[in-house]
Order: C-alpha cells, then structure tokens, then sequence
C-alpha cells in the first residue's frame, strides 16, 4: 500500500488529532512518525488507523537515503513544545536542523511540507501578530522553545522558498490527546484535575498595573478547529507561507475557569497564587492571532464550546481520547 502522508510527531497532541480528523475523512494511508520513548503518549495512537509507524532518526535516515514508499507530502508537527526547556543545543538540533533536513528534502522532491510554527515567536507582542516578512524579521521570542521555531522561519524566508511551504504559529491549543505533555498541558486539562481534587482552580497573579489577577489573556483554540484548519492546508495548494492559527479573539484566564467551572457544574472558586519568578520575565500577557487571512470556513467554537465539549464528552470519560 503506498503511503501518501506523512505525520511527524503523529503521537503528539495535535499530530494524533490529526490523524484523528483524517481517519474521519476516510484516510488511512499515512506513515506516523514521532519518538514515543518512555510517556504514555502512545495512548494517542490506539483505535487509529494508519499505514505504519517509525521514530523520528531511523524516519529521517530512510528518508534522505530513499529508502521510503512513495510520499505525496509531510506534515511536521514534531518537536519538542516544552516553552521551559533550557537545553538550547537539544531544542536548535531538534526543531530547527531536523525541521530544515524536512523542509530541503519536500523542496528537492517538490512534495508538499505543512510545519508547526508557534505564537512563541512572537515574544511579548511589541510587534504584533502578523505573519509578513517585514514583522518576522523583528520578532523577539521570550525563551529559546519560541527562538527555535522562528529560526526556520526566518532559514525559510531569507531563501525565497517560505512560499512553497505552509507554516502554521499555533497559538493556544486546548482539547483531547494532550495528557502526555503534564506540566505542558493547557490549563483547562491541568484545571479539571485541581476542581476535581481540591474544587478549586489556581490561577497566576499579575504583575503589571493594567492587568488585574486573572486578567492575562491568551488567544485559545479547540484541537478539532485546529486540525479542520491543517486539514485544509494539506489538501488545497493555494495556501502557501506563514499562518497564523487562533481564534482571533484573546480571552483571559479568567473566562476560561468560568467556563470549565460551568462545564463541570461547579461553584467558581479561584485562588491567585505568587508566579514563579524564573518565568516572570517571559510571561506573556496577551496574544491574540490575526486571522484576516481566513476568509471564510466553518466558524470555530467559542471557549465555552470548546471547554463544555473537552470536559463532558472526553475529560469526564473513562477514555478521553479521541
């Protein structure tokens, strides 16, 4: 059976929701690459169909040496998403040198490459939130996880070939398959946790006069609107360059215990708690995605959507996966 798509970091969250969406559309036919080493996100895969499975090194070396069936593209959603991470020669050779070995080969071969980006880029927002070249060149990320993605879009652009690839800056994707991250997880499936144990949610206090505790806001996506979007970038050529993908509507932390609250039928309880100060100075206080490039498409779902159908239909369930 040939293989007509590759999906690096398959087993990850949106990689698996991916796979999810594609098998919904009736699609099978697809090489999962990823490194399950020793979490549980191999969870992910179960009840999914899919051609066969390689870890990434072995993939990439089969890869470069021919020695793969025929691929009609690559979506690259692997790399290591930790925005904690200090190891800057692990995060460079893993996001940037693996994703750049990816992106020479789709050119050389002419294959599509769909690549996760992220909002990391974008730093504290002083620049805003567009994808055009003029902004790319500017932007100033908080911590090397975002430095690491914005490198290979600046590798891609400085070499004229950005165009002939689709780069996705993910903003804050919530939703099934992202138990595996723990610490990494959203606050909506780390919150779920703490309102069940303690009835209670903890949110950061703020640091800056214009934002009251709980306040911050962030740019949050359900993972099954998400994955419709990449979808689309698979599947229609049009598309080419750097895309932003949120809501294109920043809600607060605030709103979010709310609707988890209400979600669960649960009295809201709050509690405002000392951020850390290793990460005060990278904490980000507002993202929101410009989304003028979306002209039309299924609307996405609200937070209070989103959140209702995370904690009824998967968070509550003896399995939550998709």
């Amino acid at each position: 059976m040939a293989i007509m798509w590759v999906i690096t970091g398959g087993a990850g969250f949106i990689g698996s929701a991916l796979l999810w969406k594609l098998n919904e559309e009736g699609i099978s036919d697809m090489l999962i690459v990823d490194r399950l080493e020793s979490d549980e996100k191999w969870k992910n895969l179960r009840g999914r169909r899919f051609t066969d499975y390689l870890e990434a090194d072995d993939f990439l070396e089969r890869l470069q040496a021919g020695r793969l069936p025929y691929i009609d593209g690559i979506v690259h959603m692997g790399a290591c998403s930790s925005t904690t991470e200090t190891n800057a020669s692990f995060l460079i050779k893993n996001n940037f040198e693996y994703t750049k070995a990816l992106a020479q080969w789709a050119l050389a071969k002419k294959k599509r490459f769909v690549y996760a980006s992220s909002a990391a880029t974008y730093g504290d927002g002083r620049f805003g939130y567009t994808t055009d070249a003029a902004t790319t060149q500017k932007l100033r990320p908080l911590n090397i996880y975002g430095y690491s993605k914005q490198l290979f879009d600046q590798w891609a652009m400085q070499r004229g070939v950005l165009k002939k690839l689709v780069g996705i800056k993910f903003f804050n994707v919530y939703g099934p398959n992202e138990y595996h991250k723990y610490d990494m997880r959203s606050l909506a499936a780390k919150a779920f946790d703490q309102v069940h144990k303690e009835g209670r949610i903890r949110l950061f206090k703020s640091y800056k006069a214009e934002y009251q505790d709980g306040e911050q806001q962030r740019d949050f996506l359900y993972v099954k609107d998400a994955v419709n979007v990449v979808y689309e970038f698979m599947t229609n050529r049009k598309y080419g360059g750097l895309y932003n993908l949120g809501s294109g509507k920043a809600r607060s932390w605030n709103q979010l215990a709310s609707a988890l609250f209400t979600a669960m039928n649960r009295p809201i309880k709050i509690d405002y708690v000392e951020m850390p100060v290793s990460i005060r100075s990278k904490y980000q206080y507002h993202t929101q995605a410009d989304m003028s490039w979306r002209k039309s498409g299924k609307p996405f779902m609200t937070l209070e959507e989103g959140i209702k159908d995370y904690v009824q239909n998967y968070l509550s369930k003896e399995n939550p996966y998709l």
